[in-house]
């Protein structure tokens, strides 16, 4: 089958011939029909995770089954299907107790295997993991699903326990920002959206951000003065010391911040505000993808018109176009979702 490939840390991706994968025991392995070109894939790439090379990046996909192994109960062939980034073990407490994100003998495709950029993909304890796509969901939208939509719903259902009527500060307007800036809303909370884009906040408040920020403000100063003593919730969707940073400031006394974009460690370890922390009685919250048993709540968001996914896709690109882009992701100025079809 056709992948993308890289060889080393920071190689040229390239799309060649590889094996087709297996299904391994419990497992299955899926025709992949759409899946999301990520920043967490480029961190993958320039070595931010611990991967095996050569590697096939992509993490969030939806497809089609073509094979199934022993053991499996609940999926067939021809089940449209999609699955978290985080992929539980299926035995173990946490799996048990609906909370396979967090599971220590987790899969994660694309990183601690072989993923998504390819014509199909195995995964790992199918009966754990595995989603069905309604009807009524498209495969772009249910691949979205699995790492943006997923790990924004999670992080402000599930950690922040968002109420409706509050305010939330969204740092960083790209695929996981955008999509909790649309799941704020439909959760009946107010949004200020930020980020240095123009396009992307055009975008944000397409969504129905109810104020945007854009670069050369002092991101924490506007918050404050637009929510009139800063936000409930504060996310940081993009990474980095400057943007968690802002995202604690800009937090109103008992707050919560919810870190969702991957911080690469800057000479050790990331620096944090830990003063503001203390004395404001902030809670900092790490949100870690989403596990499947999350997703009816999501779901029904969709069903009921209330969210909808495929608003955030931008394009749709082939595997040598994906190959092309994913050196230079980091700097990606689309604002939403960009969409990989591995059958241009």
């Amino acid at each position: 089958m056709r992948a993308v490939v890289f060889d080393a840390i920071g190689a040229e991706p390239e799309v060649r011939e590889v094996p087709e994968p297996t299904a391994p025991d419990g497992g299955v392995v899926v025709r992949v029909h759409a899946t999301g070109l990520c920043r967490s894939d480029w961190h993958a790439w320039a070595g931010h995770d611990d991967i095996a090379l050569p590697h096939v990046p992509g993490h969030e996909l939806a497809g089609v089954i073509s094979a199934v192994g022993s053991g499996v109960a609940n999926f067939a062939v021809g089940d449209r299907v999609t699955v978290p980034f985080v992929c539980g073990c299926g035995r173990c407490e946490w799996c048990r107790s609906g909370n396979a994100q967090v599971c220590p003998d987790q899969q994660q495709p694309g990183f601690t295997t072989w993923g998504s950029f390819a014509e199909e993909v195995a995964l790992h304890a199918a009966d754990t993991n595995l989603v069905a796509i309604p009807d009524g969901v498209g495969f772009e939208a249910a691949a979205g699903l699995g790492c943006r939509f997923a790990t924004a719903y999670r992080g402000l259902v599930g950690r922040a326990r968002l109420a409706e009527g509050e305010w939330v500060a969204v740092i960083g307007a790209g695929g996981v920002g955008l999509s909790t800036v649309m799941i704020a809303k439909a959760l009946g909370a107010h949004v200020v959206a930020i980020d240095r884009n123009p396009g992307a906040l055009a975008v944000a408040r397409a969504l129905g951000a109810d104020h945007t920020v854009g670069a050369g403000t002092d991101t924490p100063a506007a918050v404050h003065d637009l929510t009139s003593g800063g936000a409930h919730v504060a996310v940081d969707a993009v990474g980095s010391e400057r943007t968690s940073s802002d995202a604690i400031f800009s937090l109103r006394r008992r707050g919560r911040h919810v870190q969702i974009g991957l911080l690469p460690p800057v000479d050790g370890h990331p620096r944090i505000p830990m003063s503001r922390v203390i004395a404001w009685e902030l809670d900092l919250l790490g949100s870690h993808g989403m596990p499947a048993t999350d997703y009816p709540g999501m779901l029904a968001l969709i069903d009921q018109g209330h969210l909808a996914p495929q608003a955030l896709i931008e394009r749709t690109i082939g595997l040598t176009e994906a190959a092309t882009l994913l050196p230079t992701f980091d700097q990606a100025a689309v604002a939403g979702m960009t969409m990989i079809n591995p059958a241009l």
